[in-house]
């Protein structure tokens, strides 16, 4: 979805010279874990009216498509990722803190597990909201792969033609195996659905109507910015006009591959991570995922053998990840060959590779223990509740990642 009412302009600077991070919770029930459409409690401007963004110093807190979300987000490219976990759970601890007077908490993970979108949607209703109306009109918004998936991008910022050619390269070639590390929503409304990244199926298939708009969610290889706007933008400007007579979407953002271009403010958004128990985690991934693109952007492997990469391969890859996680078998030979790994090899098994070969930048092995040791948070959510969870179970469990949250903690294995 997109972010509306800007608040600070966001200057055009050079790759990995700065970092944009959002993260988004659900606001729920303290008792219940039932969702609460209060996020207007959190967004008022110094009038005391319903804004869609307020500014909160370094962050600033937005609305979403639906009234119980509310994301987090660096108030400009932040400069470094380092003190970035820390920061976003001060902010957590703010919002938590005003939301307690209504029995209410954030929640964490990519969805709900109890979740029943028939019943409990409620659209935002303020501001410039005539864009979740269209949303609604032409894709019918009462469904999970709408109203309950929250996740982490991460906004990659490039200079120039050449700049963002090379970059929207590297971040193609990266993104099948990011399920293995964040998948972090195996349960669907008390059921575990066979898939450790439930929310990325949901994201594959929410907007089958126009296929066009998130192709096969692995972006096509492009040339300059000019034929990714005739590959990518002009099909999907095309083929929504129909159902969009008055171009309220016929912007850069409708685009839902697993990355985008946003040419506003001249980054690559990497959309497809599920949010993790805890921010710490979050900017663990963050880190990771930002030095293993760069560490292929600068060379690592030949760029010409990342334009050849198939997307439709790298696709079947990426959703071999998000069912299976860390488990998945690696099975395309040409991306394992770019990447120096052994056809076959299990995701969990080439992020440790990645790892220890320092791709993943310094310290990552310790900071990414949770998942490169345990697995995905979906991994482990699983083996806490086994494979038919009752309600009770999966509330006591749910409460104590809230507590993950509030603590900025892993969940333990």
């Amino acid at each position: 979805m997109p972010t509306l009412d800007p608040i600070t302009p966001i200057p055009h600077i050079r790759a990995f010279s700065g970092f944009g991070i959002e993260l988004e919770y659900m606001i729920v029930d303290r008792d219940t874990l039932a969702v609460r459409p209060i996020a207007d409690l959190l967004l008022h401007d110094p009038h005391g009216e319903v804004v869609n963004e307020v500014s909160h110093g370094e962050l600033a807190w937005s609305n979403e498509l639906v009234a119980h979300v509310v994301e987090l987000k660096t108030n400009g490219p932040a400069e470094s990722l380092l003190s970035l976990g820390r920061r976003f759970h001060q902010d957590v601890l703010a919002i938590n803190q005003r939301l307690a007077p209504e029995g209410a908490m954030l929640l964490p993970t990519a969805m709900h597990p109890l979740f029943d979108p028939a019943a409990e949607t409620r659209l935002w209703p303020y501001g410039q909201n005539e864009i979740y109306a269209a949303y609604d009109r032409i894709f019918g918004c009462t469904g999970h792969g709408w109203s309950n998936l929250q996740s982490m991008h991460i906004n990659l910022p490039f200079i120039d033609d050449a700049e963002f050619t090379r970059l929207h390269a590297t971040i193609r070639a990266v993104l099948p195996i990011l399920p293995a590390l964040a998948a972090a929503s195996p349960i669907e409304q008390g059921v575990s659905t066979g898939w450790m990244d439930t929310r990325l199926k949901y994201y594959r298939d929410n907007q089958r109507a126009v296929p066009e708009i998130s192709g096969h969610v692995i972006p096509e290889a492009v040339t300059s910015v000019a034929d990714y706007h005739a590959r990518i933008l002009a099909p999907m400007y095309r083929a929504i006009a129909p159902h969009d007579p008055d171009e309220i979407l016929r912007d850069d953002w409708l685009n839902s591959r697993a990355a985008i271009a946003r040419f506003e403010r001249q980054t690559i958004e990497i959309r497809i991570l599920d949010l993790q128990e805890c921010p710490s985690l979050d900017l663990a991934i963050a880190r990771a995922v930002t030095a293993l693109v760069r560490t292929i952007y600068d060379g690592a492997i030949d760029p010409a053998t990342l334009q050849a990469l198939d997307s439709e391969a790298l696709a079947s890859m990426l959703f071999d990840c998000a069912q299976h996680g860390a488990t998945a078998a690696l099975a395309d030979p040409g991306w394992c060959a770019a990447f120096g790994l052994d056809p076959g090899l299990r995701a969990g098994e080439a992020w440790r590779e990645l790892a220890g070969r320092g791709w993943l930048g310094e310290g990552a092995g310790s900071t990414l223990a949770p998942m490169l040791e345990h697995g995905t948070l979906a991994e482990r959510i699983l083996r806490r509740l086994g494979s038919d969870p009752d309600v009770e179970h999966i509330i006591e469990l749910y409460r104590e990642l809230a507590g993950c949250l509030a603590d900025n903690r892993a969940l333990p294995a």
